[in-house]
This record gives structure tokens, C-alpha cells and sequence, in this order.
């Protein structure tokens, strides 16, 4: 990760600690600030990464035509930029590819590493939404992720049991008929 500054972050969480009335040196707290580095340093690993590169080479369909490829239940974690606190979820992608199809593991890729940075649901949305249309030849587009943020569920208004659903759409799956039959296919199983 360029950029990523150790010893500044332990320093920093350090004086967090004995800004709440701790002792940062005490045990038990004395190795926190190495280990928050430790998970800074994995939460925010997508910092400067170029998404489009977690694309790949899409591999033309040499004379087939696919239709509306679908992938559901990719987890994945980020962390909120405006209280620096987890949210977790499930996204869901689909495509309709032009000529080129991108390799299934490259999508969780993609938003692995765009969702390891300072993150709000709704931006996270958009940008796997952009980056697939740029980096690939299809014809239409539809992110659908749906997470739970602890800056909701634990802090604040404490709703255990909500999530945030957001949805991006491009090309024919911004259509409303496509983009309805994608979300009901997203709800239930598929023979």
C-alpha cells in the first residue's frame, strides 16, 4: 500500500487512547496500537489501487452470445469515512457483456479492493457500477449491495436490524423491466 504511514497510525491511535482517559502503556492496550495498524493497513489496502486493473483481460466470447451474467452474495466489509466504523454486506453484480466476458473471481476482486478504502454504500455502488462499464465492453450494468454500518447498528440511533440497500444501473439493465427481472433474480433461487 503507497502511502500507508505505520508509525504515524500508531502514534495517532496511542494518542486516542490517553485522549479517552487511558493509559496506552498498560497492558493490554500497550500493543493495540500496532495491532489497529495491522487492521488499518488490510482495511484500507484498496488506497491508490487502480479497480480497473482488478479486471483483467476480458476474453472475447469468440462467436457466442451471452446474455445477463449474474453474480450474487459477494461479501464484503468497508469502512464508513465519516465515522471511521465497519459496515458489512452482500453485493450482487450483473452484466449484460458486449463481446468480452471478465473472469467470475475478477468481481469480487474489484470490489475487494474498492472497498478497502474511507467508504460511504452509496459512492461503493456507483464506482463497482463505473468501473465495470469502463473496463469492459457491456452492454448494461446493475450493483446492488446491501449492508448493515455499525455507525447505525451500534452507536447513535442502535438499529440492530437495519440495512442500506443502494442500486447502480448502466446501459439496457437501467432499463425498469430489465432491472426488474435482475432484482427478483437476486431474491430467490434460479433453476
Amino acid at each position: 500500500m503507497t502511502g500507508f504511514d505505520r508509525p504515524r497510525i500508531e502514534a495517532a491511535v496511542a494518542e486516542i487512547l490517553a485522549a479517552i482517559g487511558e493509559d496506552p502503556s498498560r497492558p493490554g492496550l500497550e500493543t493495540t496500537p500496532s495491532r489497529v495498524a495491522d487492521a488499518y493497513e488490510e482495511f484500507f489496502a484498496g488506497v491508490g489501487r487502480d479497480p480497473v486493473a482488478e479486471l483483467g483481460d476480458p476474453v472475447p466470447l469468440e462467436g457466442h452470445e451471452a446474455e445477463t451474467i449474474l453474480l450474487r452474495d459477494i461479501h464484503f466489509r468497508s469502512v464508513c469515512e465519516h465515522h471511521l466504523l465497519p459496515f458489512l454486506g452482500v453485493a450482487h453484480v450483473a452484466y449484460v457483456p458486449g463481446e468480452r466476458v471478465i473472469g467470475l473471481g475478477r468481481i469480487p476482486r474489484l470490489i475487494e479492493t474498492l472497498a478497502a478504502r474511507p467508504q460511504v454504500q452509496e459512492r461503493l455502488t456507483e464506482q463497482i457500477a463505473e468501473t465495470i462499464e469502463q473496463g469492459t465492453d457491456a452492454r448494461g450494468v446493475l450493483v446492488v449491495l446491501d449492508a448493515q454500518h455499525e455507525c447505525v447498528t451500534t452507536r447513535g440511533a442502535r438499529q440492530t436490524d437495519s440495512s442500506t440497500v443502494t442500486i447502480a444501473s448502466r446501459g439496457t439493465l437501467a432499463e425498469p423491466s430489465a432491472r426488474a427481472e435482475i432484482v427478483a433474480l437476486i431474491g430467490r433461487d434460479v433453476a
